[in-house]
């Protein structure tokens, strides 16, 4: 069985990565459980990767002490872990793994301890790997459209004289400049990635029993390689050629025809074949998710906090045990283990000689559960279709944080004050009934709906919450604090509500529903550490747009 034209790409990524794990780096396979991926991970099967999770406990990894020996020979004995032993890593629902992990797992690879086969089960456009590993991983295969009859067979068990002969093959310095060049035309800076590009280049000569790269290697080795990292056409830098002439510019010379370069392929070329190789949804869905990242990161949305029952375990820390904390019984023994000896313990009877500077005590890390505060404006100078075009918005974002977990809240100021309208919540059926009843008129007392959004912020902050916010107003405030109507009170007292929310929950977003930007909600969106975001003609699927990053952290 030859397998559809998908395989053959399936086939060159699987004998490159088992050519030589270390130099690749790793593969990234993305793909939910299915035939498919089944099938491609038993012709891996012989490279015997270890599976781990992004829960793997630190001692697992990193290795600690063996309580067994160290009992015995009354001495610390430590003992390897993964990482120390260099197996080849399988890493399974890698889209959560955590930034600290993706970085030990990539230190690991740059001192080339190990390589990862990396199992990506992402559902959604937002959910990508770590950075840390994307940068390192030379091999991407997407088999979500593959179906099991699509796969053929590969041998990648006798490959001894391939790797002899790769060490053979060298790259010409035109041949290396011409990936660098393409490389940097697919919108990619990372310096690494026309590195590995190199190396699969080589491997696939040596592969086709070769002592020199062709063309078709750099061009099947760019498509391996460079084509999942490229910048979807939009995201893509402006081209440079496009700008418009300087008048007074010397035109260069024609550059020198070199004999040497005869051999070697135009780089458009191979950016052609790199954009030709995945289709644009995927690498929109790829820029998604990088957008994603640098918003999560940017905002710390979702902050990590230690719990004693439930999350990622941590190392264990010394304690007494209680209600709030579990004993971990094996880092009190291996606490207490090298002692024995000098306490007069783990003799002939067997007995251990604990101590209470020995107990310690379970920990755990959990992401908290995030609160999207949404601050409307519903004043008069808020026109009331733009009031129902906030409702509208609201209605979708709050669909989406359902499935995501996350609950909303809605501060809605008109008149002289401002009321939480709606509470904490995940129902959809309760925050449809409050934006039904939500009238429209009156002055915009802004710094009351900003200082009730910052006492909210707080108290839910107190039970664990971390919450964002999200201001919708044409930011003509013109009613203070004590419900005088003065534009300039009402200006400063915006501003001071502002300090409070940069207390509380920087890195929100502020949209300037006014028909014209203005200047002064953009200052005050700095004085917050918010986005700005003129939206004049918004409609309730663009607000929705603006908005749902900050959900997707």
């Amino acid at each position: 069985m030859s397998g559809s034209p998908g395989w053959a790409r399936v086939r060159d990524a699987l004998r490159l990565f088992a050519l030589d794990p270390k130099a690749m780096g790793g593969i990234w396979i993305r793909s939910r459980p299915g035939p498919a991926r089944d099938r491609v991970l038993d012709l891996l099967a012989p490279l015997g990767a270890r599976r781990i999770t992004p829960n793997i406990a630190d001692e697992t990894l990193d290795g600690g002490m063996d309580l067994a020996a160290t009992l015995a020979l009354g001495r610390p004995v430590e003992r390897d872990g993964i990482l120390a032993r260099g197996d080849l890593i399988c890493l399974g629902m890698a889209e959560r793994t955590a930034p600290g992990l993706a970085a030990r797992l990539g230190q690991a690879i740059d001192r080339r301890e190990t390589a990862l086969l990396v199992l990506d089960e992402a559902a959604g456009e937002d959910e990508t790997l770590a950075a840390p590993l994307v940068d390192r991983l030379s091999l991407f295969l997407d088999l979500s459209d593959l179906r099991l009859a699509d796969l053929g067979q590969v041998e990648l068990r006798n490959l001894d004289a391939a790797r002899a002969r790769r060490a053979r093959v060298m790259l010409t310095d035109d041949d290396r400049q011409t990936l660098v060049a393409t490389a940097m035309s697919l919108g990619i800076r990372s310096l690494r990635a026309p590195m590995l590009a190199a190396q699969a280049a080589r491997g696939l000569a040596a592969l086709a029993g070769r002592d020199r790269v062709e063309i078709d290697d750099l061009r099947r080795a760019v498509e391996l390689t460079l084509a999942h990292r490229a910048l979807a056409a939009e995201d893509a830098p402006p081209d440079q050629s496009d700008a418009p002439p300087d008048d007074d510019a010397v035109e260069p010379p024609e550059p020198p025809q070199d004999d040497a370069m005869q051999g070697t392929p135009p780089q458009d070329m191979l950016v052609d074949a790199a954009r030709a190789e995945l289709p644009a949804d995927l690498l929109r869905a790829l820029a998604a998710g990088r957008a994603a990242r640098v918003q999560s990161a940017a905002r710390g949305s979702g902050a990590a906090i230690r719990s004693n029952r439930r999350g990622r375990p941590l190392p264990a820390r010394q304690g007494r045990p209680s209600d709030a904390a579990r004993l971990d019984l094996a880092a009190t023994l291996r606490a207490a283990a090298p002692w024995q000896k000098v306490r007069g313990g783990a003799g002939p009877e067997q007995r251990l000689t604990l101590r209470l500077e020995d107990l310690h005590v379970r920990q755990f890390e959990q992401k908290s559960d995030r609160l999207l505060i949404f601050v409307v404006d519903a004043s008069g100078s808020q026109a009331m279709s733009r009031l129902a075009e906030a409702k509208g918005a609201i209605e979708i974002l709050l669909s989406q944080a359902y499935a995501r977990r996350d609950h909303v809240a809605l501060v809605a100021f008109r008149g002289t004050g401002a009321e939480i309208l709606l509470p904490p919540t995940r129902s959809l059926v309760q925050t449809r009934k409050r934006l039904a009843a939500l009238p429209g008129g009156g002055g915009t007392p802004l710094a009351a709906g900003l200082f009730t959004a910052a006492n909210l912020a707080r108290q839910v902050r107190g039970r664990g919450f971390t919450p964002s916010l999200a201001l919708l107003t044409d930011g003509r405030a013109n009613i203070a604090l004590d419900g005088a109507a003065d534009r300039q009170a009402a200006a400063r007292d915006a501003r001071l509500a502002a300090a409070q929310i940069l207390a509380l929950c920087p890195g929100g977003i502020v949209i300037d529903t006014g028909r014209r930007p203005t200047p002064d909600l953009a200052a005050l969106a700095d004085a917050m550490a918010a986005h700005y975001l003129p939206l004049p003609r918004a409609d309730a699927a663009r607000l929705g747009r603006a908005v749902a990053p900050i959900m997707a952290g």
